[in-house]
């Protein structure tokens, strides 16, 4: 540990800071990551009044959040350790860093939007299987007395369902089924095909 602290100490000023924003900035969105998986980091603030959770209205991304400066943070303090070596002009190693946190923010902003774009395909309500055919697939008992389970394609992805029916008879697994109507937000009302 002392040779660590030793070797900071050595170093110019401007690597120390490079270091430093890298470092920091690299613990803030680990926790950042770890709170977000929990539940508890989802929303951010932004300086712009708009929202809180760092998208506008148009649903675009807005540029100043927290997470947005962590990330250029962290693209400009690793930029900087990684050319430190290499770029001995102080302004122009400034310059490439600014340009890694720069490009670091634009990456995170594009796999941002990427994954929104995967989550509101996948996306698809109950009531978007009306009038479609579908397997059962736990025995749907009749009269609406329980219920089963349907397995329906949806935009090439294979969807599981809660089903009940108003046959006077079970539906067995393996059955072909149409779908009448949407009884609640995971329940749909089936009958034979």
């Amino acid at each position: 540990m002392e040779n660590l602290i030793g070797m900071y100490e050595a170093l110019p000023l401007l690597m120390k800071v490079f270091w430093g924003c890298a470092l920091f900035g690299s613990l803030f969105m680990v926790v950042q990551l770890v709170l977000s998986l929990v539940g508890i980091g989802d929303t951010d603030i932004d300086f712009s009044g708009d929202s809180l959770d760092g998208l506008d209205a148009s649903g675009g991304m807005d540029l100043f959040t927290i997470k947005n400066m962590v990330n250029f943070f962290v693209g400009f303090g690793w930029g900087g350790v990684t050319f430190g070596n290499v770029i001995e002009a102080d302004w122009l190693l400034v310059l490439v860093a600014v340009l890694c946190g720069c490009l670091f923010v634009a990456l995170f902003i594009y796999l941002f939007k990427q994954l929104m774009k995967i989550a509101s395909n996948s996306a698809v309500g109950a009531e978007a299987c009306v009038g479609m055919t579908a397997d059962v697939y736990l025995r749907i008992p009749a009269s609406r007395s329980g219920k089963g389970k349907i397995q329906i394609s949806i935009h090439g992805a294979l969807r599981e369902y809660n089903a009940v029916t108003d046959e006077p008879a079970d539906i067995n697994t393996g059955n072909s089924v149409k779908v009448l109507e949407q009884v609640n937000t995971d329940t749909l009302l089936v009958a034979k095909n």
